[in-house]
């Protein structure tokens, strides 16, 4: 089960009906972090506490959040303009009953989900393989966890925008292969099998990230990857 992003407002606007949504959503959170799944849940979770807070901070956004309908004076003038379907301070005040019940309980699921994201990081070591060049917003990412038998291999690339504060950087994998890793094939074979094949990038910059624990690859171990991988470049470039 995942929640709408106004799910909210959507629908039935009654708290014994929006607590009942919000608790089955939670259980399956629950049962995901049980499973060390990180994502998609973490991402949700702080999407929607963050969009609570924002409700919460202003009634104004309150009106904005609600489904809106094309007013019949309006069609008849052919100009799209929209009127609010709610303006009832009854149900003003069961919007904030919600909100303000369902703040605690996404803030307790994110402390679990941020708990469980810092013990994996904490579990993973970043390194380059041999020299990195100049230029590191493209390359290879090795992935490893144990028993250490199996390294998947993914190419990378960093774009760069620049965002109100200071310039942000978001980061592209594509993964292209599973390798098994012997005394004869280390990560520098490997490094070096992939120029050989990839002519595009003659000098890659590539980066070996190793967990001590395992944990499921897609939900969990990648996206911390990911974001320690980023801030890795953020500091070195």
């Amino acid at each position: 089960m995942n929640l709408s992003k106004d799910w909210i407002t959507q629908g039935l606007i009654d708290f014994e009906y929006k607590k009942y949504m919000l608790l089955a959503y939670l259980q399956n959170v629950r049962q995901s972090f049980s499973r060390v799944e990180l994502y998609p849940y973490l991402g949700d979770l702080v999407f929607h506490f963050r969009n609570l807070q924002e409700l919460k901070r202003t009634k104004m956004v309150f009106k904005d959040a609600f489904p809106k309908e094309l007013s019949i004076e309006d069609l008849q003038k052919l100009e799209l303009s929209y009127k609010q379907l709610v303006e009832d301070d009854a149900i003003m005040e069961e919007l904030e009953a919600i909100i303000d019940y369902a703040l605690p309980q996404f803030k307790n699921s994110l402390d679990e989900g941020s708990l469980i994201y810092e013990h994996v990081e904490s579990q993973c070591e970043l390194a380059p393989i041999g020299v990195t060049p100049l230029y590191a917003n493209e390359g290879y990412l090795f992935v490893s966890q144990p028993p250490e038998k199996e390294t998947a291999i993914y190419r990378y690339q960093v774009s760069i925008f620049e965002d109100r504060h200071e310039p942000m950087r978001s980061l592209q994998t594509i993964y292209l292969e599973t390798q098994m890793r012997t005394l004869a094939t280390t990560y520098e074979n490997m490094k070096l099998d992939l120029v050989k094949r990839f002519k595009d990038l003659p000098n890659p910059a590539t980066f070996l990230v190793i967990s001590r624990s395992k944990f499921p690859q897609k939900e969990t171990l990648m996206p911390v990857v990911k974001r320690l991988f980023v801030k890795h470049l953020s500091k070195v470039a």
